[in-house]
């Protein structure tokens, strides 16, 4: 079985996720934003082994912590899809503008896209590349438990922002609409930011992508 606990990191209240095989306790984590101490610590308390960094996409909140994270402890680091390249360039320049800790950018020990399939321990999670919010983001899909982290593409009652360098608000709708709702209205997500939801919820409910 594959467990997960979500740490909201930075000033963003960025939701980091530490995902588990339960058989192996080899684990993997999404996201550090920051806040690597915090992280680290919970990653002992659990009692996990800590092997793999997993990127949704590369904006500031979501990957200033890659890299220091990755030199310290050794990890590769996977994802997001290399059109998020320009924003791994920027993350010491984004760091110092949103008054966040010194960032450098980091080179993903394996680039990731639609359909690619990661393995921790004995559970396999797959990949969907879902560009809108920034052209490389993917998100990480568990069948097995009936759980997605999303990162920003999709909120509880709202979506990504689609005003960032090569964001666009069409590729996002089409990402949430053709590449999540197939993952099944019982689907509960972790987004980036806030509380988690289901993606049946958000087919009704949702004010941008209700009724699609």
């Amino acid at each position: 079985m594959l467990h997960y606990q979500t740490i909201p990191v930075t000033p963003f209240q960025q939701n980091c996720s530490i995902v588990w095989c339960e058989a192996t306790r080899r684990a993997a984590i999404i996201d550090p934003g920051g806040d690597l101490e915090e992280l680290l610590a919970a990653v002992k308390a659990l009692g996990v082994t800590l092997e793999q960094i997993w990127i949704t996409h590369a904006h500031v909140d979501h990957a200033a912590g890659t890299a220091d994270l990755a030199e310290q402890l050794g990890l590769p680091i996977y994802g997001p899809h290399e059109e998020d390249q320009f924003w791994i360039d920027g993350l010491a320049q984004a760091a110092q503008m949103y008054g966040f800790p010194p960032a450098k950018p980091f080179v993903p020990t394996r680039w990731l896209h639609d359909g690619d399939t990661l393995t921790l321990g004995e559970q396999t999670v797959s990949v969907r590349h879902c560009p809108g919010h920034t052209p490389g983001h993917v998100v990480f899909h568990a069948p097995q438990i009936k759980r997605a982290f999303v990162g920003d593409v999709l909120f509880a009652g709202s979506i990504g922002r689609t005003d960032f360098p090569r964001g666009d608000y069409d590729t996002l709708i089409a990402s949430i609409t053709q590449r999540l709702w197939p993952m099944g209205d019982d689907t509960v997500f972790i987004p980036g930011h806030g509380p988690e939801s289901t993606f049946g919820r958000e087919r009704v409910s949702n004010p941008f992508v209700g009724g699609t």
